[in-house]
C-alpha cells in the first residue's frame, strides 16, 4: 500500500466523540488528555491533567503516550482532535475526540489553568 493509500485509510475513519462527561469518566480511570492546540493557545488556558503535544508534533511521533490506556484528544472546538484521535487509532490506540473541545470544557465549569 502506497503512502496516499495509507493517509486516505487514515481519514476515511470516523473518530469517535465524547462529551466532557464521558471524559472526565475515562479521565477517572486512567486515561491521558492530549492537548493538541498551538502553544500560543495552549497557554491561553488547559485542563490540568492535559499533556501538550501539538498536532504536528503528534503526526511526527506517539512517543510518550501510553498504548495501554485510552487517550482523549482536546483542540479548541473538536476538529484537530478528530483528526488526532483517527491518527491514533490507526495505530493501535483507544483514542477519542473531545466533542466542543476545550469550548465544552470551558462551557461545562471544568477547571482551566
Amino acid at each position: 500500500m502506497g503512502f496516499i493509500d495509507s493517509l486516505k485509510k487514515v481519514f476515511k475513519r470516523p473518530s469517535t466523540t465524547i462529551s466532557v462527561t464521558e471524559a472526565k469518566e475515562l479521565l477517572s480511570s486512567g486515561a491521558a488528555l492530549i492537548d493538541v492546540r498551538s502553544t500560543q493557545e495552549w497557554r491561553s488556558g488547559r485542563a490540568p491533567q492535559a499533556k501538550h503535544m501539538p498536532l504536528d508534533r503528534l503526526q511526527a511521533s506517539t512517543a510518550g503516550i501510553n498504548r495501554n490506556k485510552p487517550v482523549i484528544a482536546v483542540c479548541a472546538s473538536g476538529v484537530r482532535s478528530a483528526s488526532a484521535a483517527r491518527l491514533l487509532s490507526s495505530q493501535g490506540y483507544q483514542a477519542y475526540s473531545l466533542r466542543g473541545g476545550m469550548n465544552a470544557w470551558r462551557s461545562a465549569g471544568e477547571p482551566v489553568r
